[in-house]
Order: C-alpha cells, then sequence, then structure tokens
C-alpha cells in the first residue's frame, strides 16, 4: 500500500528549466542506494575515517566543516522524548467503514465502504521513558492517525476506556507523581512508590482508573490482543446539524488477553521489547492485526439519562445500557520504514478532527486540546510538524500560516493574508462559509466558575460495577495487585488511606488487600471525614457487566499463538509429527525448544532442527507447551534443570500443557499422574501406552484438545499454582 506521504508527493505540480529532474533525484536517493557518500549538501566525502590534521600528528583544525557537519548532526539526532507515552511501537493500515453512517455524522471516511482510508497507528506505555520496558504495569496509549481527504483525523486514546483524573488541571500533578521520585529518579515505569499512592489517596476520582490499573488489562498479552478506547465523549454530527454523543471502542478480533504478573516481571527482564517485537514480527509474517471500529451513540436529547455524567472521564457507559456498534475495521498490514521518522515523529492531536466530529465539554479533553499542540511545538522544533512526511495530509491543503523552524513548504507569490485581491485578480475572503468543519451551536450555561458539577460527585459506583463484573480470578489478581504496590509504599499513612477508599468500592475487597499491609483494618468513616472526599451515589441499573471482563474473549481461537515444543535427543517423533500439525493448521506458531542449538535426534534416529533454547527463550515467551514421547528424550530433559523450569514455569502461569506418553514425568514434582482425568485445568495427558499415538486419528485428538486449552488463553483456576517452584 503507498504510504499516505508518498501519495501526496506523487500529486506535486509539475516542474520545469531542470527543477523536475532535480526533484526526482531528490526523491529517490536514500542512503541505502547512494554509490558515493556526501555531505548534506551533496559534496562527495573523500575520506570518512580521518579528519583534517596539521600534520599526521598534529591537532585536528577547526576548517574540518566536513567533521563538523557530521558532529553537530549527530549531537542533535535525539528529539526531547515525551513526557508520557514515550516508549511507543506503530505500524500502518487501513480503515474501512461496513456501511454509511451519514444518518450520524458528515464524516466522509465513514460513509463509503469501498474506501480504504489510510491509518498510521502508535501504541505507547504511559509512564516509562523510551528505554523502559514493555510490559510493565501501566495503561497503554492507543492512538489512530486517519488520512482522509478532508484531512487527518486523530482518534487519541487508551486501552482502557476511563481516566484517573476529571479535569486537565490535574494532570501535570498526575504525572508529576506517577512519574519516578524527582530526589533520586526511582522507579523507572512503575506506579508502586510513594508519590504516586499518596496522591491517589488524596483524590478518591482515581478509584475507577485503579481498579483498572489493577487488573490484566494493565498487563496485556500482546498490543494486538488488547481494546482500545476513545475515553472521552465525543460527537457525531450530521450533514442536518444533529448531535449525537459518542463513546469510541477498538475491539481486537483476536480477544483480549494479558500476562501473568510474574510472568509480565520476567519477560521484562528476558525481552524488554516483548511487546513491540511481537507486533513486528506478526506483521512481517503476514498476520495482520485487526481490530473493530465500535460506537456508543447517544442522541442529544438523551444526554442526562444515565444518572452519571457524560462528561465525566472517568465513568464509561456500560454495554449493557448503550450496545456497541461495530462500525468498521481496521487492519495494519505494514511495519515502518524508519523507527525515528514514523514512529518517533508522530505527531497526534486529539483536536485534529473533520468535519462531522466534535467535542463536548469533557474538561480533561478539553484541556487536551490546548496541550497537545503545545507539546508538539517542543518536542519537534516548531510550529512546521505538520509538515513532517510521517504528518502530512492527503489531502490537498492551503493557507497563509509562513516560515518558522523545519518549513518545508516553498510558498510562492506576494499574499500572504486574507482577504485580499492579489493572489489572482479577484477577492478572496473566508468569512462565515458554510462548508467545512462547524462546531456544534451548544448552549452554554452563565456563570463562569472554578467548579465542578456536583453530577462528577460519584467515585465509587463504576468502581464497584467493575470489580463485581470480574471472574473469581480476575478479582484475586486485582486484589494481588493493590497488595504488591501498596508494599512499596514506605509511608503507613498512605497505605491505610488508600484501603480506606477501597472500602467505599468493596468491604472484603478492602479487608483482603490491608491484611499484608501491616496497617489497621480498613475504615470506610475514616476516608469520608477527610478533605476533599466527595461520597455521592447514583443507582446503576444492572450489578455486573459481562463486557467488563476479560475472560472467555477470542472466540476460541489459536491464532499467532505460540507453542513451545521441548525435545533431546530421544524423543518420539512420530505421534510429535501429527500433533504439531493440528496445531499449526488451527494457526498456532510452533518453535522447538532444545538444549542447544542445531538439530538432535529422535528416537528414530530422525534429525530435528531446534529453533531456540531453554535459556535464549524460556516459557515467558510462549503460550503453550508441549512435551513429547520418547522414554530417553524425556528422561534427558527431567535432568536438564532448565527444561523442567521451563515446564513447571509454564504451568504456574497457568498456560495450557500438553504431554505424551512419558512427557507427563516432567510434571511428576507436581503430583499430576498419567490418568487424563486427573489432570489439572489446562493439561492435556495424552493416553498411554506411547504406541497408541502411533494412530494418527489419536495423535488427532490430542492435538484438538490440546488446541481448545490453548483458546482459553489461560487457566486462571488452576490449584494451588503458588506452590509451584519456579
Amino acid at each position: 500500500m503507498t504510504s499516505p506521504h508518498k501519495a501526496a508527493a506523487g500529486r506535486r505540480p509539475k516542474q520545469g528549466d531542470g527543477s523536475q529532474a532535480k526533484q526526482e533525484q531528490l526523491d529517490t536517493f536514500t542512503s541505502d542506494n547512494a554509490a558515493l557518500l556526501t555531505t548534506n549538501q551533496g559534496l562527495q566525502i573523500p575520506d570518512n575515517h580521518n579528519s583534517l590534521r596539521a600534520g599526521v600528528r598534529g591537532p585536528t583544525l577547526l576548517e574540518d566543516f566536513i567533521l563538523r557537519e557530521k558532529i553537530t548532526h549527530f549531537d542533535h539526532e535525539r528529539i526531547p522524548e515525551r513526557a508520557v507515552h514515550a516508549r511507543g511501537s506503530a505500524a500502518h493500515g487501513y480503515f474501512e467503514v461496513y456501511k454509511s453512517m451519514s444518518q450520524f455524522t458528515a464524516a466522509e471516511f465513514l460513509q463509503d465502504p469501498a474506501v480504504k482510508t489510510p491509518v498510521f497507528v502508535r501504541f505507547s506505555t504511559v509512564a516509562g521513558s523510551r528505554g523502559s520496558a514493555d510490559t510493565v504495569r501501566d495503561v497503554r496509549g492507543f492512538a489512530v492517525k486517519f488520512y482522509t481527504q478532508q484531512g487527518n483525523y486523530d482518534l487519541v486514546g487508551n486501552n482502557i476506556p476511563v481516566f484517573f483524573i476529571q479535569d486537565a488541571m490535574k494532570f501535570p500533578d498526575l504525572v508529576h507523581a506517577v512519574k519516578p521520585e524527582p530526589h533520586h529518579e526511582m522507579p523507572q515505569a512503575a506506579s508502586a512508590h510513594d508519590t504516586f499512592w499518596d496522591f491517589a489517596s488524596l483524590m478518591p476520582e482515581t478509584t475507577h482508573m485503579l481498579m483498572w490499573a489493577m487488573s490484566d488489562r494493565a498487563i496485556p498479552r500482546s498490543l494486538r490482543m488488547m481494546e482500545g478506547f476513545g475515553v472521552h465523549t465525543f460527537r457525531f454530527i450530521n450533514a442536518r446539524g444533529e448531535s449525537h454523543f459518542v463513546k469510541f471502542h477498538w475491539k481486537p478480533k483476536l480477544g483480549i488477553h494479558g500476562l501473568a504478573w510474574d510472568e509480565a516481571q520476567k519477560i521484562a527482564g528476558k525481552d524488554a521489547d516483548f511487546h513491540r517485537r511481537d507486533l513486528w514480527e506478526a506483521i512481517e509474517a503476514g498476520d495482520f492485526p485487526e481490530w473493530e471500529l465500535g460506537v456508543q451513540m447517544i442522541p442529544q436529547d438523551k444526554e442526562h439519562a444515565f444518572g452519571f455524567d457524560l462528561l465525566d472521564p472517568t465513568k464509561l457507559i456500560p454495554e449493557e445500557m448503550v450496545p456497541v456498534q461495530r462500525i468498521g475495521r481496521m487492519v495494519l498490514n505494514r511495519n515502518p520504514d524508519n523507527f525515528f521518522a514514523e514512529t518517533e515523529q508522530v505527531a497526534f492531536h486529539p483536536g485534529h478532527v473533520v468535519p462531522g466530529i466534535d467535542f463536548s465539554n469533557d474538561p480533561l479533553l478539553q484541556g487536551r486540546l490546548f496541550s497537545y499542540t503545545d507539546t508538539q511545538i517542543s518536542r519537534l522544533g516548531g510550529a512546521n510538524f505538520h509538515e513532517l512526511p510521517i504528518n502530512k495530509g492527503v489531502c490537498p491543503f492551503h493557507n497563509f500560516q509562513r516560515d518558522g523552524m523545519h518549513r518545508q513548504t516553498i510558498a510562492r507569490g506576494q499574499v500572504a493574508y486574507e482577504p485580499n485581491s492579489l493572489g489572482d485578480g479577484k477577492e478572496f475572503r473566508v468569512d462565515g462559509a458554510s462548508a467545512g468543519f462547524q462546531s456544534f451551536p451548544e448552549a452554554l450555561e452563565p456563570p463562569k466558575v472554578r467548579r465542578r458539577s456536583p453530577s462528577f460527585d460519584d467515585h465509587f459506583t463504576q468502581a464497584r460495577l467493575f470489580f463485581n463484573s470480574q471472574t473469581a480470578p480476575e478479582k484475586e489478581h486485582i486484589i494481588a495487585a493493590f497488595r504488591f504496590e501498596l508494599s512499596k509504599v514506605e509511608v503507613p499513612a498512605v497505605r491505610q488511606r488508600m484501603v480506606d477508599n477501597l472500602a467505599h468500592v468493596d468491604e472484603k475487597l478492602a479487608r483482603r488487600v490491608a491484611e499484608v499491609l501491616g496497617i489497621k483494618p480498613p475504615d470506610a468513616k475514616a476516608a469520608a471525614g477527610r478533605a476533599g472526599f466527595r461520597e455521592h451515589r447514583f443507582t446503576m441499573p444492572i450489578d455486573e457487566s459481562p463486557a467488563l471482563s476479560m475472560a472467555d474473549t477470542g472466540g476460541g481461537s489459536v491464532k499467532t499463538r505460540k507453542v513451545a515444543i521441548l525435545v533431546a535427543d530421544g524423543i518420539d517423533s512420530a505421534s510429535l509429527k501429527v500433533i504439531r500439525e493440528g496445531i499449526e493448521q488451527a494457526g498456532a506458531q510452533c518453535k522447538v525448544v532444545g538444549p542447544r542449538l542445531g538439530t538432535i535426534a529422535s528416537a528414530s534416529k530422525r534429525q530435528l532442527e531446534v529453533d531456540v533454547t531453554f535459556v535464549n527463550t524460556p516459557s515467558v515467551m510462549f503460550d503453550a507447551v508441549l512435551v513429547p514421547a520418547g522414554a530417553e528424550g524425556v528422561r534427558a530433559l527431567a535432568q536438564n534443570g532448565d527444561a523442567v523450569h521451563f515446564v513447571l514455569e509454564a504451568y504456574k502461569h497457568c498456560k495450557a500443557i500438553c504431554t505424551v506418553g512419558e512427557g507427563v514425568q516432567l510434571l511428576a514434582s507436581l503430583g499430576i499422574g498419567e490418568d487424563p482425568k486427573a489432570a489439572p485445568a489446562g493439561v492435556v495427558v495424552a493416553p498411554t501406552p506411547v504406541t497408541n499415538l502411533g494412530d494418527a486419528t489419536a495423535a488427532h485428538q490430542v492435538a484438538q484438545d490440546f488446541v481448545a486449552a490453548i483458546a482459553k488463553h489461560r487457566h486462571w483456576d488452576r490449584a494451588n499454582v503458588d506452590a509451584v517452584p519456579a
């Protein structure tokens, strides 16, 4: 697919007097295909190894302009990283709408199912720096740039539908609190420290978001397996000027899946680029990630029909109250050509909208409309950041903005103002035209005040709804996350304030969290008596919302899941071949993991190629484990501590495991026998004796059972995993 900036370049006006040839030369030149090495001005460099000296052993001369250009450019290669969302990865793709949305919006890219709108998507963590790890517990950014024929539209969101705060006035405080503490710059990319929880415990409006952040949503298995949300309430405006409030959702085709917390921490040390690598490799392999765009639409006259305020960014609309309509799909099918030029220099802005999409009065959104422009000017060196190729639109544009740092457009003529009559001899004036972007003519309420609406006061009802909607294992993960985070807080009073707040969500939750923190039992009355604490509860028509749980998503697909096949000399390859074929036919990817690279010899003396080793690609990099049969091979695996740890760790992280014949011996230390009926959740024990699997039908059934176990993603209800020594 042609990139947006290349498509725009293809419409460049024809040039004469040799300038066309010059432009073609500039367009085709890259550092990869150049036969000569030159300066930035095109001067051929005769020697790229030695600076100009006064004699072969003398000092370097200041006049060496080639050296100075090279060093100066190197010195300025880095731009300031983003204050938040610094660590990111991205991809190109396209969006196509399923049917015309003209009834609700005039946005052209939401009208014609035959049109594929180019997109560029950047995923990111929020708190860490560019050098932090991918699998930290954090909110993930999910920002989509649509290159539409009406201009660029940026849907700037997160993987969580609500936010910590209600007003942009508190955003600098939130970020300062969650970032490394300023006196020693620790901890990196983590919220488990005093300043964050001090802030959160004094701001009850953070409670709903904290429930999400302490859930498995904050440690996704893959960027390809997480939802995205616009967070704020926006507007759809149709051609008749009619308004609907709208919430945006991205629904991943692969389902919503998370990591185990212990696993996430280990991956951070084993492969800090885990999510980035997973996205890149999937696209390179042709397993293009796909999401459906969903919307929740509320007519203008139903704005106050829910009991909670649609403008409050700490609230969501339960899908049981307003179903999500899936209106289109997005496919990411091309990796960036250059990380810096695209992923790092892309500039998103929630104020980049197109006709048919407008803002609400969400006070957090209103502040972001200022903040993003200010940030891009500082980070990218000036107001012309929109001219960078990755940010440039595919539609024609015309205005009288001029000059400034990094200006690339060469404006012609004497006119740089409006109205004018000197451009083409006619009067040019833009004054009250009906075309173009039109803000919704909303009536505003006086007076000007620095105060929040009482409708923003309820901080706990939706936090309670979220907790009630989780499965039992998911609730345990939330409790464990609060315990871990608050155990890192050194000031007991902060720990106490936080569990007192949690008592307003769920008394049992608060008590369970407090048990291991060396503080008093939670006291809801103490919390209610603190300054700034506002208790106001509305009545939710539902007690639970299944859509808020990550359980049973993905539709039974195992596409792109990674399965480790453990091998050593002497394993049985006869049954392995049939089982592996069944796994791969279902869409999963198998890797042979052994004690060394090269080949191993099976029991039948067949040579099997080893892809990776137990050490360089541990169990945390896989979704499931297969241990083949073969007495000699299994005996060798059982004597290899790395192999035993590999299996036990996968078991501890509740992954699907299949053992064939003697392979069950690797789980013997857990008391798991050969009886398939006695196997724990997610463990497939193939029938014995092994010779039975010489029957392809029996082996095929084992593969089917294993695929079904992998499709569950994790078997979080597996008993006694805490006792596993891994």
